[in-house]
């Protein structure tokens, strides 16, 4: 199979699809991987790099779409490149289609093959090319919101772990999944006072173990979340419902209740976000709004921040995938295996994953019809 790799355009986003270990793995398998010229340099990989790992480098990305079968990308397709999308191409990236109708429209008109990475998921309901990059969220999250909580950047001036005899900051994460522990785990090891809300008690159960006890567990209610947010210095938005719509649990009366200077980071902001005062993304070079005096960062595209480690992490959860498409072809690849079928988010124009119809009033193609009319 022909496999391309092209540089991402989405603003300031300097990850790659691909590791040259990841060509590598391809190529000694016998598949070809077109990358085009300075594709990995934003992530610290030479174009000498792929192509000492037998990568064709090429300067033209239209050359890259137009001769491979499966394009690769960490973000969605960029409006400057839906020219490209065809019927017989898989395009295999971090889609979040619930969140976006005219993209979901796009790939349907398109005809493309459209899988995506955060809707991989395994029988567990476990999300393996989601976790990585929820891993990095999630810790990033903590970073990024300490540093705006400086008054420097008009926060409260609160140094989350405090010093001997000041009280830490209070950080509240909303969602108690990856990202949520992700979040969780950085807050602690800053010394930082840590509420966890959700709606699962066997998860807060699970976390109140693994850390000790350290950590405060609310179950999630309006009431709860009322309370927890007005105290906060922080609170992390970390909900997920895969492939669908995210709910808006903090509302905007919450964070009109909040302290001047506080700090929200939306995570969820990919899936829509669970900040109703969030009305869209921010970027990486524009991060932050105040609102009601309060700092929101939303920002959907958090792991692209440290673009070395999130490849490294992302091209391990996905060559393995990658390689089974490679030698099987899509189709057969998702008959044999359960988890990549629940990817496919558009095919030959209808909508496969049940949580984005929904979130458009579109019609909805089971899975297992779709999977009867490809064998």
């Amino acid at each position: 199979m022909i496999i391309g790799v092209v540089k991402e355009r989405k603003e300031q986003e300097n990850r790659v699809a691909m590791t040259p270990a990841g060509v590598d793995a391809l190529t000694s398998c016998g598949h070809r991987v077109l990358i085009e010229k300075g594709a990995g340099l934003g992530s610290g990989f030479s174009d000498y790099s792929y192509e000492s790992a037998g990568a064709e480098i090429i300067d033209d990305a239209s050359y890259v779409w137009k001769n491979c079968e499966l394009m690769v990308k960490v973000k969605e397709p960029h409006e400057s490149e839906y020219k490209n999308l065809r019927p017989d191409l898989i395009f295999f990236a971090y889609l979040h289609l619930a969140a976006d109708a005219k993209l979901t429209q796009i790939l349907m008109e398109s005809g493309v093959t459209a899988m995506a990475y955060e809707t991989v998921q395994r029988s567990d309901r476990s999300l393996p090319l989601l976790t990585p990059m929820s891993e990095v969220a999630g810790r990033m999250a903590i970073q990024e919101g300490a540093i705006y909580l400086e008054k420097t950047r008009g926060g409260k001036g609160i140094l989350l772990e405090g010093v001997p005899g000041v009280t830490p900051g209070s950080v509240v994460v909303v969602g108690a999944g990856t990202v949520g522990t992700g979040a969780i785990r950085r807050a602690m090891g800053l010394g930082a006072r840590v509420t966890v809300i959700d709606i699962n008690v066997d998860r807060l159960r699970y976390l109140e173990d693994i850390f000790q006890g350290r950590i405060e567990t609310l179950y999630s209610n309006r009431y709860n979340l009322t309370k927890a947010v007005r105290n906060a210095d922080l609170v992390v938005g970390a909900v997920l419902v895969p492939g669908a719509k995210t709910p808006k649990l903090i509302t905007e009366d919450m964070v009109k209740k909040m302290q001047p200077g506080s700090v929200i980071v939306d995570v969820a902001i990919d899936q829509g976000g669970c900040v109703e005062t969030i009305k869209k993304p921010t970027t990486l070079a524009n991060p932050v709004f105040v609102k009601y005096d309060v700092i929101h960062y939303a920002v959907s595209n958090i792991p692209g921040a440290v673009p070395r480690t999130s490849t490294l992490a992302l091209t391990n959860a996905t060559l393995p995938y990658l390689l089974e498409i490679a030698k099987k072809g899509w189709k057969q690849a998702v008959l044999d295996d359960e988890a990549l079928a629940k990817g496919i988010n558009i095919y030959d124009g209808k909508v496969t994953n049940a949580g984005v119809a929904e979130a458009h009033g579109l019609p909805y193609y089971p899975l297992e019809e779709v999977l009867k009319s490809l064998s």
